[in-house]
């Protein structure tokens, strides 16, 4: 059983001897490589790529979509450029994983559904989009490999978050203007100002700071000196509180799914200094105390209630009704095209939705990332994307243990990279933010910091016979 298992997550798959058996992996890479030695530029390909990086990370809350595609496409051209430049040597070749595989799986099902699309210039259109996000995937999977570039890009994205948090928590203090229809007039809540921050949208912010709070959350463990223990303490703090104000439902649902998963796992952790008696008990406490506060804090805070009792609401909450009409129309479109979907992209699903919409019920998605990849891909490319899921949860869940047999700290950042990607998956059953730039692009650095951790499992099961010094 073990051994379907290893085949079915990849995890023993021996992609360095089939890279250099590869005609294409051997004509392409190193194809500009002898340009790349006389080159004084290209001799820090790597930081301009990281520089590339920091751009977006930096600029996604603030600038507009267009300008972080630019930047997109800058990305991508730099990677050709480093490919292509590359020499292949065994660091290179082992830079590719199973992730890359799925990943370039998932980019071949899109392909298909494109060209099978009923709407063939739309789709065409956001296969382009699609594709600049999964390159931008393989970019940060090789500037990620560098532990100094990796702490950066994190670093990064921190603080700029919080400085979101903040102007998010003085909208609370001093109001701010509604600026869509996401206040729902007949709720109880309709006067409760629900903060956007630069945003422009709560359930967005949410998505955009449900990454942060967690990183947050282990970077305090992670970080070494009390100073930086404590900035970390105050970014959890500000970033959880922001989230909460947000009063995103499909945010705070991420929120618990995420912070319990970073908690478990930061006990398991842990649990190899602890004496036998908390190593039993410290998870069902932890846990449960997490879920007790949760508990009372539904109890006795009106507002956080009524919006946790509006999610079983059903169709008595208008936000509730207008997903279950959009969900009954997402399911005549699946029904009709279940194979390969309708192609990839909101253009497509923008025009083709309004062939199935009930009446006064448009949409721009299907709310819900598992219903919108079953209509863009069909049920291949759902197959695709949660064999890709699995994949990528295995590899962090592998590469994780071989670092705490190692007490490497740098498994802290795969703790928080597990937490927040079923953190994001949760988010994302009931809303479709991780289509929007500032989300996407933060799900692919997840899904590339993972797998720029990973080794082969015959590898993996060496280095824990051969235990490499901790990394403070």
């Amino acid at each position: 059983m073990n051994l379907v298992w290893q085949r079915f997550t990849l995890s023993s798959l021996p992609l360095k001897d089939y890279l250099a058996t590869s005609y294409v992996h051997r004509y392409l890479v190193g194809l500009l490589s002898s340009w790349r030695q006389t080159s004084i530029l290209m001799q820090w390909g790597d930081a301009i790529a990281a520089a590339l990086l920091s751009l977006i990370y930096a600029l996604a809350p603030f600038a507009s979509s267009t300008l972080i595609g630019l930047l997109l496409v800058a990305c991508v051209g730099f990677w050709l450029l480093l490919t292509l430049s590359d020499e292949a040597t065994p660091a290179n070749v082992s830079s590719v994983t199973p992730i890359h595989l799925l990943v370039l799986l998932y980019w071949g099902i899109a392909v298909i559904a494109t060209a099978l699309s009923p709407v063939k210039k739309a789709a065409l259109s956001d296969l382009a989009t699609l594709t600049l996000y999964l390159l931008l995937f393989t970019l940060c999977a090789r500037v990620l490999r560098s532990p100094r570039l990796r702490s950066w890009i994190i670093v990064l994205y921190l603080h700029i978050s919080l400085i979101v948090s903040v102007y998010g928590l003085r909208q609370w203090f001093f109001g701010a203007t509604a600026l869509a229809t996401w206040v729902d007039p007949e709720s109880p809540l309709s006067k409760t100002t629900r903060v956007y921050s630069y945003l422009g949208n709560p359930n967005l912010l949410a998505g955009y700071l449900l990454p942060a709070v967690i990183f947050s959350l282990v970077a305090i463990f992670a970080w070494q000196s009390w100073l930086k223990k404590a900035l970390a303490l105050t970014m959890f703090i500000v970033n959880t509180a922001c989230l909460i104000l947000t009063f995103s439902r499909g945010g705070w649902i991420g929120l618990v799914v995420g912070v319990l998963a970073a908690m478990g796992l930061l006990v398991f952790w842990k649990s190899v200094e602890m004496p036998p008696f908390w190593r039993t008990w410290s998870l069902p406490i932890v846990l449960g105390g997490l879920i007790g506060i949760l508990l009372l804090a539904v109890i006795f805070i009106e507002p956080v209630r009524q919006r946790v009792l509006s999610i079983f609401a059903d169709r008595k909450d208008s936000s509730n009704n207008f997903r279950r009409n959009v969900w009954d129309a997402v399911f005549e479109m699946i029904r009709d095209r279940p194979i390969f979907g309708i192609g990839p992209g909101h253009n497509s699903f923008n025009k083709v939705y309004p062939l199935y919409q009930r009446p006064r019920f448009t949409a721009l998605s299907a709310y819900s990332i598992f219903f919108e990849v079953t209509v863009e891909t069909g049920f291949v490319g759902l197959a695709c994307f949660l064999w890709l899921i699995i994949v990528t949860l295995n590899t962090a869940l592998l590469q994780m243990r071989r670092l705490r047999q190692l007490r490497n700290g740098e498994g802290f950042w795969l703790i928080g990279a597990i937490a927040i990607l079923l953190g994001m998956l949760a988010h994302g059953t009931v809303d479709t933010v991780w289509y929007r730039p500032e989300v996407n692009t933060l799900w692919w650095l997840i899904v590339a910091l993972i797998a720029s951790y990973w080794k082969p499992l015959a590898q993996n099961q060496t280095n824990s016979s051969n235990p490499e010094p901790a990394v403070n």
